[in-house]
C-alpha cells in the first residue's frame, strides 16, 4: 500500500456524512447492525451512531462462544453510554438454528460450512425482519479485503446488506480508525472471527493468513507490481488468488441470461 499518511478522522467524517445523505435520501428512519463483537461490526456501529440517527445494534447469538457474546454486549453498552440514538435488543437464535439444522437431513446438518452459513442467512433474516417493522437499512459490516479480494462472507448472509460504509478500507484500516473512533479495547485486542464456528475458530484459522498478508498480495496485483517474492509471499499469493477465484460468484453480479430477440420471437 501507499506510504502517505492516512487521515483517520477526515474518513470518519466523510463516511458519517455518507450515511446521513444516503439514509435522507432513501427517507429511513436510521440503520441496524448486528453485532458480533468483532472490529468490523464495532466500527460500523458507531459512525452509523455519529450520523444521529436511530441507530439499532442486534447482538444475535447462535450458540455463541462467550468471549464473542460478551465483547458484542461491552460494545452495545459503550454505544448506549455514550450515543442516545443507539438502542439494542438481543434475540437469542440458537433455538431456531437448531430446528432448521434438525429439519436436514443428516449429511447436510453435518456439514460444518453448511450450518456456518445457515447460521449467517439466518441472522441476515433477523436483521431484516427488524428493519422492514421499524423502516431501517440493513448496515454491512465487510471490508475490502474480505468483500473485493477473497470474498470472505456469506453470500445472503453476512452478504446481505442495504450499505457498505467501511468496504473501501482494509482491515488494517478498519483497526487503525476503530482507535480514532475509541473503541473499546477488548475489541481491538481480539482476533478477527466470523462467529460462525463452534470451535471459536478465527479468520486466520481459516484463510490460513493474516489480514496484513492478505492486503499486501491484493494491492501487489493491483499496482500490476513484478518484484520477487519469498516463499511466505509465494504461499499468500497461492491462498488469495485461490480465494479470488472461487468466490467470484459472490463478488460479481448474479449472471443473467440474455435471450436473443431471434430466439424470444419467430415469424407468425
Amino acid at each position: 500500500m501507499n506510504h502517505l499518511k492516512i487521515n483517520y478522522n477526515a474518513i470518519a467524517k466523510h463516511i458519517v456524512s455518507w450515511l446521513s445523505d444516503y439514509a435522507n435520501k432513501t427517507k429511513v428512519n436510521g440503520f441496524v447492525i448486528g453485532i458480533s463483537g468483532g472490529i468490523d461490526s464495532a466500527v460500523t456501529s458507531t459512525l452509523c451512531a455519529l450520523t444521529g440517527k436511530h441507530v439499532l445494534v442486534l447482538n444475535l447469538p447462535i450458540k455463541q462462544n462467550k468471549p464473542e457474546f460478551d465483547r458484542g454486549n461491552e460494545h452495545i453498552n459503550w454505544l448506549i453510554n455514550n450515543f442516545k440514538n443507539v438502542s439494542s435488543n438481543t434475540v437469542d437464535l440458537t433455538r431456531s438454528f437448531e430446528a432448521i439444522e434438525n429439519s436436514f437431513p443428516n449429511d447436510v446438518a453435518n456439514d460444518f460450512l453448511s450450518m456456518a452459513n445457515t447460521r449467517a442467512r439466518l441472522r441476515m433474516t433477523t436483521l431484516y425482519a427488524f428493519a422492514c417493522s421499524k423502516k431501517l437499512l440493513v448496515a454491512g459490516t465487510g471490508n475490502k479485503v474480505e468483500d473485493f479480494g477473497i470474498g470472505f462472507f456469506t453470500k445472503y448472509g453476512d452478504g446481505g446488506v442495504d450499505i457498505s460504509p467501511i468496504a473501501d478500507l482494509y482491515k488494517t484500516e478498519v483497526y487503525a480508525l476503530a482507535k480514532e473512533l475509541n473503541i473499546i479495547d477488548s475489541i481491538l485486542n481480539a482476533k478477527p472471527t466470523d462467529g460462525l464456528f463452534a470451535d471459536g475458530r478465527t479468520d486466520e484459522d481459516q484463510i490460513q493468513a493474516t489480514y496484513p498478508e492478505l492486503e499486501w498480495a491484493m494491492e501487489y496485483i493491483l499496482n500490476n507490481s513484478n518484484d520477487p517474492l519469498s516463499e511466505r509471499q509465494k504461499k499468500v499469493m497461492e491462498i488469495y488468488l485461490q480465494r479470488n477465484k472461487a468466490n467470484q460468484h459472490k463478488m460479481l453480479p448474479i449472471p443473467v441470461c440474455n435471450i436473443p430477440k431471434e430466439v424470444k420471437f419467430y415469424n407468425s
